[in-house]
């Protein structure tokens, strides 16, 4: 059971990582090992052995495993990142990485994405040390670099040139689930994430004529962009049913005592109220334009134009996804991916989700556990490449009006205490027992 010691340490573990600027701008612009050496000291005077990897200098992950009691079950990875996204201190009410604690609240980039996560994973580790607990299987601690881009110095580089260190392990836990949800109508949802689409991030490029823009131009490659760029916008992409948001349209349904008619979803989902929100976005596949690059003068048509596309993908919608680009980019623009990776499902009926169920039930028995997919990704791409099956396991309790969604990569990101404290006694209670 999580002490005293523990509920305080977490609070301190999140303050302190979140003065650590860990911020991730894209291209390699980041710092992660004054981070992974804080975790690493944490982590040592719990009496593990923690090792530091690079692929690029600074760019450090940590990663340890602790010994279960049962040498022949499968060990489990629980693992979090150490980047955050930017974030300019004017907008704040307080700085970023001050890691103030006020009126009970801990502020700071990375409050909720997700030093949070880190430091209850942390202060769990050494409550077990104090203790002399050991979980029931092996349980490798991994925190990474790079989530917040590309992961090729992070997840990416520990899946593909560490595989040994998380040798046995069939399951992972990390960000995005088991957090209070409150409906507006008096219930706490607190949705479990058993998937997650796929990305891919695109470039599109038109090629045209270049010429005076006072001349008639038939071959104007912004005209021939704006064009695919207004058809990927208007599009409506049909309704794909995956197990998880099936298992979840059904157990909201349940809860809220109306008939889960999948013959209709939109429908279904317009029943739903605000709860609509934790399926809405994984109904289907998505493409939004999101960039525009073209020209150097306003009298110059430009022989190129480029746009890129924030595109997601359902477990087995990738070959979907890829004929209705090709469709509505036609045949003026042409489009590849930057940045690709695969879609998740991982089972609701397993014994792990059970034992993630069973833990917020009992901190939280007031509450509703429900499976759902992530409309984004996590490290949990990479790792599956270890064939490890991925969960969004970081519970949080919050109050009323709490928005955890909005302040992801949002300006005053904070997280209560007391969500802190609720989090490390059921990370425990899971942890101990699954």
């Amino acid at each position: 059971m999580a002490d005293a010691q523990a509920l305080d340490e977490v609070v301190g573990f999140t303050s302190d990582l979140i003065r650590i600027d860990t911020t991730n701008r894209g291209g390699g612009d980041c710092r992660e090992r004054p981070a992974a050496e804080y975790a690493a000291e944490q982590l040592a005077g719990a009496g593990l052995e923690p090792v530091l990897l690079e692929r690029t200098p600074g760019r450090t992950n940590v990663v340890a495993r602790i010994e279960g009691a049962d040498p022949a079950a499968d060990a489990l990875l629980v693992h979090g990142h150490l980047d955050v996204v930017p974030a300019r201190a004017e907008d704040w009410s307080v700085h970023p990485f001050s890691g103030e604690v006020r009126d009970g609240v801990v502020w700071g980039r990375g409050a909720v994405d997700m030093k949070n996560m880190d430091a209850m994973v942390l202060a769990v580790v050494r409550a077990w040390a104090r203790q002399g607990m050991r979980p029931r299987r092996d349980v490798v601690i991994a925190f990474t670099a790079d989530e917040e881009a590309s992961a090729e110095d992070g997840s990416g580089f520990l899946a593909e040139h560490h595989a040994g260190l998380f040798e046995g392990c069939t399951e992972g836990i990390s960000e995005s689930g088991a957090y209070t949800y409150h409906d507006g109508a008096g219930r706490q949802i607190y949705p479990i994430a058993a998937g997650e689409r796929g990305t891919a991030w695109l470039r599109l490029s038109a090629h045209g004529r270049a010429g005076h823009g006072s001349r008639l131009n038939r071959e104007n490659a912004v005209t021939r962009l704006a064009a695919a760029i207004a058809r990927i916008g208007a599009h409506e992409w049909p309704v794909r049913l995956t197990p998880t948001v099936r298992a979840a349209l059904t157990e909201l349904a349940a809860l809220y005592g109306i008939e889960a008619d999948l013959r209709d979803v939109d429908a279904l989902v317009d029943k739903l109220g605000p709860a609509a929100r934790l399926v809405e976005a994984t109904l289907r596949n998505s493409a939004n334009p999101t960039m525009l690059e073209a020209g150097y003068k306003i009298n110059v048509i430009p022989g190129e134009a480029v746009a890129h596309v924030d595109g997601r993908y359902l477990p087995g919608g990738e070959e979907e996804f890829r004929a209705t680009l090709d469709e509505l980019t036609g045949p003026d623009v042409d489009w590849e991916f930057q940045h690709r990776e695969v879609a998740l499902q991982s089972p609701v009926d397993s014994p792990a989700f059970a034992a993630m169920r069973a833990a917020v039930e009992e901190f939280a028995p007031e509450g509703h556990v429900v499976p759902f997919c992530m409309p984004g990704g996590t490290d949990a791409k990479q790792f599956s490449r270890l064939g490890i099956t991925g969960y969004g396991f970081s519970p949080l309790k919050l109050p009323q009006g709490f928005d955890y969604n909005a302040l992801f990569h949002g300006v005053d990101e904070r997280v209560p205490v007391e969500a802190l404290h609720f989090g490390v006694r059921v990370l425990d209670r899971f942890l101990r027992t699954a």
